[in-house]
């Protein structure tokens, strides 16, 4: 059965029927916790609508009948889709093409969340929106066939990328440097990836103001402020958690190299996103990464 809250004044039902895909994921938490108070959101997750499946993904759209789609839902095991690509191609490029047919058949509004890994991390400044992509694994390759589908499936529509995202749920690079801190006083971590870590509650935030405009079949990019390597980042975890005690020690942190670590998958070295775009439709302005790891960190 499909999961809807209802967020509305009293005297009012006059917002949107949004329908949230990947609602268990930690994007699609903080997208729950931060709705609108008028916005009537269905929440779905696998159980509900399974990507994977083409025809029960059609009908249950039928069913539901939104007036805009979130979809958050992807394959994100990105080693793990080096040898599963029918699977990541599926979930993270076919099924967006049939949520995309859907929108546009039905007059529906969508948003389609994708990745910094759609860049080969050649440039050495910000990507921005319209800069050439050049995925270099399957994760990426399909998130950017994704994008192909809303993009040319759906005029009403927006892709927003994001990068290096992490929340209180789920798995992600902050917890699990939290976890792994009190299992081990030595940690390898890879130096040579730039990104921007990205608190998913900001995320989620400039989502909802992004709904709330009328789509132009584009493409934004939205992360936190600032840039900073998995090893450096890595230690400001541990340096915060320490200081706020949610971590008896900060173990001993060892850069690797990225050939070193030997990883399935091949990732960006550099995968910074330019925001200018998007703060000006938004009229928002990034917080800066620190920052936003230390107000997840209070939250814990």
């Amino acid at each position: 059965m499909l999961n809807s809250i209802l967020f509305f004044p009293e005297s009012s039902r006059s917002g949107m029927k949004v329908l949230l895909t990947g609602a268990q994921g930690q994007l699609g938490r903080c997208l729950t916790e931060s709705v609108p108070a008028d916005t009537e959101l269905v929440e779905t997750d696998i159980a509900e609508l399974d990507l994977a499946d083409s025809k029960l993904l059609l009908s249950g759209l039928g069913s539901i009948e939104p007036e805009l789609i979130i979809n958050t839902a992807a394959y994100t095991a990105v080693d793990r889709a080096e040898a599963d690509v029918d699977a990541a191609t599926q979930v993270n490029e076919t099924a967006v093409g049939i949520i995309a047919e859907y929108c546009r058949s039905a007059g529906c509004k969508l948003i389609q969340v994708s990745t910094d890994y759609v860049f080969d991390g050649e440039k050495s400044s910000p990507h921005k929106p319209d800069d050439p992509t050049g995925p270099l694994c399957v994760y990426g390759r399909t998130k950017l066939g994704g994008e192909k589908a809303a993009l040319g499936g759906c005029d009403s529509s927006w892709v927003i990328r994001s990068s290096w995202t992490y929340s209180e749920y789920g798995q992600n690079f902050v917890k699990t440097m939290l976890r792994l801190a009190t299992e081990h006083e030595q940690i390898e971590v890879v130096s040579d990836q730039t990104g921007s870590p990205t608190y998913a509650r900001n995320l989620a935030d400039a989502i909802w103001k992004l709904a709330e405009i009328k789509p132009a079949a584009r493409i934004l990019h939205c992360s936190d402020a600032g840039k900073v390597s998995w090893h450096d980042f890595a230690g400001a975890i541990f340096a915060e958690a320490s200081g706020l005690g949610l971590i008896n020690r900060s173990p001993t942190l060892i850069p690797v190299s990225s050939n070193d670590y030997n990883a399935a998958a091949i990732r960006p070295a550099y995968s910074v996103l330019d925001n200018e775009l998007t703060n000006d439709l938004l009229g928002i302005e990034q917080t800066y990464w620190l920052d936003a790891l230390r107000a997840l960190l209070a939250r814990l």
